[in-house]
């Protein structure tokens, strides 16, 4: 008999640790809920006409294809096989998991816009299927939360976002930095250096800046056949340093040839006005004119959120698309959003010990019992005290006292209510502290008083 496994890249979490990501999901969800998001969800699985061709062809080899039910491989020959991967897969698996909850909900405004209330805001928590090769703070099987407002093009939407992460990590306790860019930055970029139409190869290429060094960078673009005389015009955004106003100086300088770079100048300094109305301080926020992220979809401003102190990859990411539906027949649809990455905050809580305490614990009190009898009188009690709020549970079989107690040592229940025949002859019970060791009598409506 082999060696029960779980799938590399995907976990089990037991008790404790669905406690602590209940924690995660509960707070990112009232935030969300907060700022007027809705909930929905979609299928695990969707048409592969749906998912294949949004994620770029590496993406497309991620994707979890499902093969198609009963004999898959009965209509296919040796001439199929010799087409290639690509075209056998349509005609073996017609559905996948989903990569991501941006698709998904791409395609359910498409199919239900008629009874939605435009802006639509909805959030998503769900798990995505990739397969990636695992390796820390990357999973093949993960949870994503998303917020998206779509059907408007109003700024204000970018600079709630950044309230929604302050106040995310905030109350998570995370110390955190949101990098800000946007792609017509990037766009204007490329004119600015004389490489016009080229600004996603230049924009992976800086992207690069922190983690492979300026001189990296050029040879990179150099090799992708950049000129002499267009990486030397690069030299001025290299030395972009300072607050992020005087940041906001140099590009308005650099960028007086370029109107789409102008325009997105003017969009994230707009997104700062804002910003400084609700009165949110600049001292987790960066303006980074090398952030790429999305950049077959993002159209305008771009969100990157890296926890502080730990080595971990973002925590949060997202931006502004101009044509999200595009792809499912209605163009233009404008939106922007958010998606938290719950796996890696996790990881990042666990390794900073940033729970609170208590947070396995799911029973406060637990009646303990010395027989039959004493078992039937708890349950009427039992039932009052999960009435009025407390968590509460019987020990079902009647066992020494001392394998009850480990019980609730074990489940980290805080308080035991031992019940013998004393206790059922006067109604005073014996309530005992499992971590202090203190133990009382009182009658049940103190206890309840105490407990709630």
């Amino acid at each position: 008999m082999s060696k029960p496994s779980v799938v590399r890249g995907t976990r089990d979490f037991g008790p404790e640790k669905m406690v602590r990501r209940n924690y995660i999901f509960g707070t990112i969800k009232s935030v969300f809920e907060k700022f007027g998001f809705q909930p929905i969800e979609t299928p695990a699985m969707e048409n592969l006409s749906t998912l294949m061709g949004k994620y770029g062809e590496e993406g497309d080899q991620l994707l979890f294809k499902i093969l198609n039910s009963g004999n898959f491989s009965e209509k296919i020959g040796q001439p199929d096989l010799d087409e290639g991967y690509k075209k056998l897969t349509t005609k073996i698996s017609e559905k996948g998991l989903k990569y991501d909850l941006t698709v998904p909900f791409a395609r359910y405004v498409v199919m239900n816009r008629n009874d939605l209330a435009m802006p639509f805001k909805r959030y998503q928590i769900q798990p995505v299927w990739r397969g990636d090769r695992p390796q820390k703070g990357r999973y093949r099987e993960f949870y994503q939360c998303d917020a998206d407002v779509v059907g408007t093009d109003s700024l204000i939407c970018e600079s709630e976002i950044v309230l929604m992460i302050h106040e995310v990590m905030q109350k998570l306790g995370i110390n955190f930095m949101l990098k800000i860019n946007n792609r017509k930055i990037l766009t204007g970029l490329s004119e600015a250096i004389g490489a016009v139409g080229e600004e996603g190869t230049l924009a992976v290429a800086i992207d690069k800046l922190d983690k492979i060094g300026k001189e990296k960078v050029l040879e990179e673009l150099a090799e992708k056949g950049f000129s002499a005389d267009s990486l030397s015009k690069l030299d001025p955004i290299f030395e972009i340093s300072g607050t992020n106003q005087e940041k906001f100086l140099k590009l308005e300088e650099l960028f007086q040839n370029s109107e789409i770079g102008q325009k997105g100048i003017a969009e994230l300094k707009q997104v700062w006005t804002y910003l400084s109305a609700f009165g949110v301080s600049e001292n987790n926020i960066e303006l980074d004119i090398t952030l790429a992220r999305g950049l077959s979809y993002y159209t305008g401003a771009i969100f990157e959120v890296k926890a502080l102190d730990v080595q971990i990859g973002s925590i949060t990411g997202g931006g502004r698309y101009d044509n999200l539906t595009g792809t499912f027949g209605v163009p233009g649809l404008s939106g922007v959003g958010i998606s938290f990455g719950v796996d890696r905050i996790y990881d990042v809580m666990e390794e900073l010990n940033l729970f609170p305490e208590n947070q396995s614990v799911t029973t406060k009190l637990l009646f303990c019992h010395f027989g039959e009898n004493e078992l039937n009188y708890a349950l009427p009690l039992l039932q009052k005290a999960r009435l009025v709020g407390v968590n509460t549970e019987v020990y079902p079989d009647v066992s020494k006292i001392k394998k009850q107690l480990d019980y609730a040592d074990k489940k980290k229940i805080q308080f035991v209510c031992i019940i013998g025949s004393d206790e059922m002859n006067t109604g005073i019970l014996t309530l005992k502290n499992m971590i202090s060791g203190e133990q009382e009598k009182l009658n049940f409506e103190d206890i309840l008083s105490k407990l709630g």
